[in-house]
């Protein structure tokens, strides 16, 4: 069989699942998907004569939403408790697995693993396996960034593993498609990790200060206590926090927030922004008008904003929701990028990136 593995958030699998399945068909790729539930792994089967790497060549995961990471599977092999190392080579071999342009080997856990053991193994793993890999030719010694593939070891347990290979430039550059951030002790809320993820997911690293410096404005609606707010402080805007409920008293003394009592959904600035953020917990499809009011009545050139999806048909109200922003921003005449992504730090919402261009 012909499968991808799809990796994202435990609890998440048949939106996941049912995304690929549809972006797939419009690329003229037809199959069907296997979740496990709360796992936060599905395997995609192709039914069609298309191999996953021409799946991958036609679909790219920052098209996806659901969907953190994917990787080509090759099969399962057991990994017996005398030598797991042979095993996978011998595995590969199997396989016809050449290694070729393959370098680098990445050794997952399910993100709910919850063995240490399992946890430490696989750390201390990687460094026998890839001079296995290397001194059996299945693994070369320098590979094209560019263009190389990369080995994937999943283990499910001590004795199982899923074996593939991921795609450079169609995978993600975080392992299993989550950032490793720490909240520092002075932020105001854990919320501030969702927005610093939203820019390492959405923003070309080599362009951060092309995005975030430079002395810019920044407007924050929903922003009590002050997560998001402290995030762009810290990149050194002047932020106007728009919130009934009381800010951070650090964080007002810092002097780059003007604190407004008001609706965020209601209030608009009197001159444009670059930055408009928005975590409100309310009905996404009001979230996802406003933004369109705001990019529509150029108020900002940029914005990151949340979308509470409900616990029913989630999936289906992001597709009612990318609909209204879509439509709204081409009825308003603008050219804009549009992403979005279940982030990490996320919960039952998806983070939204727009940037308008014109």
């Amino acid at each position: 069989m012909q499968q991808v593995m799809l990796v994202c958030r435990p609890g998440f699998e048949a939106e996941a699942g049912q995304e690929v399945t549809d972006q797939a068909a419009l690329k003229g790729v037809f199959g069907y998907f296997q979740p496990v539930r709360n796992s936060g792994l599905v395997r995609f089967t192709i039914g069609s004569e298309e191999s996953p790497e021409e799946l991958m060549g036609r679909l790219l995961l920052d098209e996806l939403v659901f969907v953190r990471d994917w990787f080509v599977i090759l099969g399962d092999c057991a990994l017996p408790v005398q030598d797991r190392v042979a095993a996978v080579v011998g595995f590969l071999r199997d396989q016809d697995w050449n290694g070729s342009g393959c370098a680098r080997v990445e050794v997952r856990l399910p993100e709910n693993n919850e063995d240490r053991d399992l946890g430490n193994f696989s750390r201390k793993w990687v460094a026998p396996l890839s001079k296995g890999l290397r001194g059996s030719g299945l693994l070369q010694e320098t590979a094209d960034a560019k263009t190389g593939k990369r080995l994937e070891i999943l283990l499910a347990d001590f004795g199982t593993a899923v074996i593939g290979y991921s795609l450079a430039g169609n995978r993600s550059p975080f392992p299993g498609g989550v950032p490793r951030l720490r909240l520092p002790a002075s932020a105001p809320s854990r919320s501030a990790l969702k927005l610093e993820e939203a820019w390492k997911v959405f923003l070309p690293e080599d362009r951060w200060l092309d995005y975030l410096g430079g002395g810019r404005k920044a407007v924050d609606l929903g922003a009590a206590p002050g997560g998001w707010t402290w995030q762009l402080v810290n990149q050194g805007m002047m932020v106007t926090a728009v919130d009934n409920g009381p800010m951070n008293p650090d964080l007002m003394a810092s002097g780059h927030v003007e604190h407004i009592e008001a609706d965020g959904y209601a209030w608009r600035p009197k001159r444009a922004v670059d930055w408009m953020v928005c975590d409100i917990v309310d009905k996404p499809r009001r979230t996802a008008r406003m933004a369109v009011d705001w990019l529509a009545d150029r108020l900002c050139r940029y914005t990151v904003f949340n979308l509470k999806l409900p616990m029913k048909k989630r999936y289906d109200e992001w597709l009612v929701c990318q609909d209204i922003l879509v439509r709204g921003l081409e009825e308003a005449g603008l050219t804009c990028h549009v992403r979005a992504r279940h982030l990490y730090h996320d919960r039952e919402e998806i983070t939204c990136f727009i940037e308008r261009l014109d």
